[in-house]
């Protein structure tokens, strides 16, 4: 039932291919030191190490110093590495019990889970923290201290070297995330797996799913099988759609997982349910299914508010998919709600946030459901273009207790057109410019909203118009990066003039790693 990925690049695991992707090095007196790269995300404190240069040799090998209890992990991530630099260098790089790199989770303990210390002499290069996530995402800001062609899938020439560098660093939000909707077009495993290896370099840590919508519902439940077999069988435009099996789903969540995103299911509920609605007659107030919907209009349809089949149908749903969700979220849409009455929406979610939250996850919806009541831990997903009514609603949900994840439209959707002539893409929120969507501030888009409620940021790619990866990676790049940097890095560290300049330097790696990125004129690309 998934369509197959055309040929197109190399696919090991971008992250694998390019997390990987962090060459080895080893004692070079004689190089020169140069300063080093500019990076993504800008880490809270660097400093040069003025006259060591670390190289990586054929004898180079990788040590791993972790306890009992994470060493798994913590070799996982060594493995990683371990597997691109022999891609990319040629080289053995094998783990050891000594290796001029070394990474460590006996340390780095006030930086927090994902917080992490690197350090780039000329006989070795270090990476500390407290858990094997901060390792990862040491190592992530590792690869970009290195040449681009460290990134390649096939074995590079040398020099393998990297400018001496202390850094310390760690995330300002804990949230720091990235949408695929697979319902208006559907994306294979292979497709979500190089979406997650491009966003985990720039060290993202949520993948929000959209796996249901009025055009495809795209799991595999037991408990009402043509969700998936009829339900996922189209797409926008009519063509064959398809469906994640259970066991596609959690190659999903397992290969996050190594990458340290956590993946967020989304049912989008009460509107937005067509897909479902053409499954199952019994769901409709009417008793009549409707037709499978292979448009991008919205707000025509709902569940059916008054029904008992309605609830015992999500209960069943999400108690299946929060039994296949590690993380402690699940999504439950709630936007654009427009067929559905305000009493009876409010009903319903009420009723559906209950249910959720009974599966022990935490609730997670569109700002919408900020006028219903929220279980404890209620996190709402601002969607708003500076308008009132949406800026009120995130408000609202704050005083009850919810957290907000800022994924304003007019800034943060990808699948905005980047200017009039973007061949992809909409504009009904405006045209976001690579600018655009990185000047902003998430602890101030929102007057009066206290900093404190705001749990990080998401960058959501619809695919009304997208139709495979490179459509997306078109989209996503240059501005996933941008809001990337906008969840982890410090405030002081957000300028416009500074940032363009450190990503005109990340085009030469996306050129190795064959990223069909949108060569923004406003950039100078090197």
């Amino acid at each position: 039932m998934k369509r197959l990925l055309r040929p197109r690049r190399p696919l090991i695991g971008l992250m694998t291919a390019a997390l990987l992707a962090t060459p080895l090095f080893a004692l070079s007196p004689a190089a020169a030191a140069a300063p080093a790269p500019a990076l993504i995300p800008k880490p809270v404190s660097q400093q040069t190490l003025a006259g060591e240069t670390f190289t990586l040799q054929s004898s180079t090998a990788v040590s791993v110093v972790a306890s009992a209890d994470e060493r798994a992990a913590a070799t996982k991530v060594a493995e990683q590495l371990s597997a691109q630099l022999r891609r990319s260098t040629g080289f053995a790089v094998p783990l050891a019990n000594t290796g001029a790199i070394r990474l460590s989770t006996d340390g780095a303990s006030s930086l927090g889970a994902e917080g992490y210390q690197l350090r780039v002499d000329r006989t070795a290069v270090t990476v500390t923290a407290a858990t094997p996530e901060g390792l990862f995402r040491g190592v992530t800001t590792l690869r970009q201290l290195l040449p681009a062609k460290a990134d390649a899938s096939t074995t590079q020439s040398g020099p393998w070297t990297i400018a001496g560098t202390a850094i310390s660093d760690s995330p300002r939000y804990a949230y720091r995330g990235t949408m695929l909707d697979v319902s208006r077009h559907f994306f294979s495993v292979a497709e979500v797996k190089r979406y997650i290896d491009l966003a985990s370099l720039y060290k993202l840590n949520k993948l929000h799913l959209h796996l249901a919508d009025d055009q495809g519902w795209r799991l595999q439940i037991d408990s009402w099988p043509r969700l998936a077999t009829y339900g996922g069988s189209l797409e926008v435009g009519g063509t064959p759609g398809g469906y994640y099996t259970k066991a596609d789903f959690a190659e999903i969540v397992r290969y996050a997982g190594e990458r340290y995103l956590t993946v967020i299911p989304e049912i989008d509920t009460p509107g937005h349910t067509n897909a479902a609605l053409a499954s199952y007659a019994d769901l409709n107030c009417n008793g009549v299914a409707p037709a499978l919907y292979t448009g991008t209009n919205v707000g025509f349809s709902s569940l059916c508010v008054g029904k008992a089949v309605t609830y015992s149908f999500l209960s069943d749903v999400f108690s299946e998919i929060a039994a296949q969700t590690p993380g402690d979220i699940v999504h439950l849409g709630g936007d654009e709600a427009h067929s559905t009455p305000h009493a009876d929406y409010v009903t319903f979610l009420n009723k559906t946030s209950t249910i959720v939250a009974g599966t022990g996850k935490r609730v997670m919806g569109w700002h919408e459901i900020g006028d219903t009541a929220l279980p404890a831990g209620s996190i709402v997903q601002y969607w708003g273009t500076d308008d009132t009514a949406s800026r009120d609603l995130a408000r609202l949900a704050a005083t009850k207790g919810a957290t907000v994840v800022m994924s304003p439209a007019n800034r943060a959707y990808l699948d905005m057109k980047y200017n009039k002539d973007t061949p992809y893409g909409l504009s009904w929120a405006g045209l976001v410019s690579v600018e655009k969507a990185y000047n902003w501030n998430p602890s101030t888009l929102i007057p009066n909203l206290p900093a404190s409620a705001v749990a990080g940021v998401e960058a959501p790619v619809w695919s009304e118009t997208l139709d495979d990866i490179d459509k997306v990676e078109f989209m996503a790049f240059p501005r996933l990066p941008g809001i990337a940097e906008l969840g982890w890095s410090q405030p002081s560290a957000l300028n416009w003039t500074a940032y363009k300049d450190r990503l005109a330097g990340q085009g030469s790696r996306w050129d190795a790693l064959s990223v069909n990125f949108y060569r923004a004129p406003e950039i100078a690309w090197r």
